[in-house]
């Protein structure tokens, strides 16, 4: 008779446990997902940004952008248009799905918005091998950050 208290005392002891961590779990998620993001804010103009030679706008703090533990994530490549890569030039640059940007211009402003969100966000630039001249910013990668954000970011555009 005592095994069979020893055994329920266990099983109690144990869908306690699981309760209490599960509660635990789910109240944190919350907490972490009614934080707002942080405001966006207007991207700088050429005139303003720094004229460092590559034209690079700094990261923001990374370690600033924390998505909640069941949070879907994801990472997103922009692909320029406007260079007239032929369909395996592209296709070397990109994972399943990439979104287009019809200039450099418009590649810099979207790293810059990124950045400003604190997403991670990365210009390619080509090695001048093929078709495209060396140092061509060809694909802009952002993230993996949350959805939200990169959203944000990317949520305008078209799919290449």
């Amino acid at each position: 008779m005592s095994s069979l208290t020893s055994t329920s005392q266990t099983v109690a002891l144990a869908a306690t446990s699981l309760g209490v961590g599960y509660a635990l779990g789910v109240q944190s998620a919350s907490k972490s997902s009614a934080a707002s993001p942080p405001p966006v804010d207007k991207p700088p103009t050429p005139a303003e940004e720094d004229s460092d030679e590559e034209g690079e706008v700094a990261d923001g703090d990374l370690s600033a952008v924390k998505p909640g533990f069941v949070e879907p994530c994801k990472l997103v490549l922009v692909v320029r248009t406007d260079l007239g890569m032929t369909p395996g030039k592209i296709a070397a640059h990109q994972a399943k799905i990439a979104l287009k940007a019809t200039s450099e211009e418009g590649l810099l402003e979207l790293e810059a918005v990124a950045k400003s969100l604190n997403l991670c966000a990365r210009a390619i630039h080509d090695a001048g091998r093929t078709q495209i001249a060396a140092g061509s910013r060809t694909v802009l990668g952002i993230g993996p950050g949350p959805v939200e954000l990169v959203n944000r970011v990317t949520g305008k555009l078209r799919l290449l």
